[in-house]
């Protein structure tokens, strides 16, 4: 099993499935190329930082090998921890490498994933991460390669997630875009966010950007590019509490950056966006479709919708003005009643590839 890297707010990180599976991948393409059983495996993870993995099973036979690696979420709570990430390949006579899904590993049946439907559920960030190693261990090769991932016990552990609402079916998905999971869950990384809000303080700031993980961060970087990297605090899904403490430090504002699915709920008035906690309400985006001036079919699809991000595909396709900056408002006003006001809270809307599709801002 892998050690997780140290954290910093005294919380374990762990590995994300992606990586794990990534891990698995490599290990058994060495066995195969090799012939020789793998017990470690050292990865590149998609942050840049080096990871090694135990490889817990190693398997070698005729037409191909088998490894896996055990999941080790760290501190958070992941129905996924300990789950045994496995990768089985084989040699194919054509050029190319084909992903195969075994048990355990969910399937894609509805659109706004950003997947395409029939396709394994493994987010693009892992799919590409996986792909990319797998290539360079096949460098010099003429042959193809066959790789099914499976997930013992991955259906039931599905089970336990919104997959199935989401239209993933058979098991669980591949996820990761760091490589690293983050804990959010526990009174440990709310500390976390103090000192994070403090040092911001601490430079002589009187702002900062709040976001749910690394990509909005990210992305909130490139919009508000004269802020410094010191200025923007993941705040996971403690929304309500970072404003708060935001307003108790004093600050002067406060911007929020995050993607649809997230920003839907706090729209809601959701302060708290686990996703076991709260769930996108399509009836409320339909509501501001409406008030936008979608029209009627737009509004029937947005209530029918699969996740935030397909509502955000279908307002676009539609050509609904007006309706990003809509959220964006109702989660400002939100945000600014939730602390009884005193600071400014500003809201920029992203999608997945981090353009800016709306902005608000309310406060004193």
């Amino acid at each position: 099993m892998a050690t997780p890297p140290a954290d910093k707010s005294r919380l374990r990180t762990g590995f994300t499935t992606g990586a794990c599976t990534t891990a698995a991948a490599v290990a058994a393409v060495r066995a195969l190329r090799t012939g020789k059983l793998q017990a470690s495996v050292t990865i590149t993870l998609p942050i840049g930082r080096e990871a090694a993995f135990a490889v817990k099973r190693c398997d070698l036979f005729p037409s191909g090998a088998t490894c896996a690696v055990v999941k080790d979420a760290g501190d958070d709570p992941d129905v996924t921890d300990k789950a045994e990430l496995t990768v089985t390949v084989s040699w194919a006579p054509e050029p190319g490498i084909r992903l195969l899904g075994g048990s355990g590993v969910g399937r894609v049946t509805k659109e706004g994933l950003g997947i395409p439907v029939g396709e394994l559920s493994i987010t693009p960030v892992p799919r590409k991460h996986l792909l990319e190693n797998l290539a360079r261990e096949l460098a010099g090769e003429a042959r193809g390669l066959a790789v099914t991932i499976s997930v013992p016990g991955g259906e039931a552990m599905a089970a336990q997630t919104l997959n199935h609402r989401l239209g993933i079916v058979g098991g669980i998905s591949i996820l990761g875009t760091t490589g690293i999971v983050v804990p959010f869950s526990t009174a440990a990384y709310k500390e976390s966010i103090v000192q994070a809000i403090d040092v911001a303080i601490a430079t002589g700031l009187d702002e900062v950007v709040i976001t749910t993980g690394g990509k909005s961060e990210q992305y909130g970087q490139k919009h508000l590019p004269d802020l410094p990297e010191v200025a923007f605090v993941q705040m996971g899904d403690f929304v309500g509490f970072t404003l708060k403490t935001c307003k108790r430090k004093k600050l002067r504002r406060a911007t929020i950056a995050g993607m649809i699915g997230k920003l839907s709920k706090m729209a809601k008035g959701k302060m708290q966006t686990h996703a076991a906690g709260s769930e996108v309400d399509m009836g409320l985006l339909a509501e501001i479709a409406a008030e936008a001036g979608a029209a009627p079919e737009v509004v029937e699809k947005v209530k029918t919708a699969n996740t935030g991000r397909h509502v955000g595909e279908i307002v676009q396709a539609a050509g609904v003005e007006g309706f990003f900056d809509a959220v964006c408002r109702r989660v400002a006003a939100n945000s600014v009643g939730h602390i009884k006001g005193g600071m400014l809270v500003r809201v920029l809307l992203v999608d997945f590839d981090g353009r800016l599709l709306g902005q608000a801002e309310a406060g004193v």
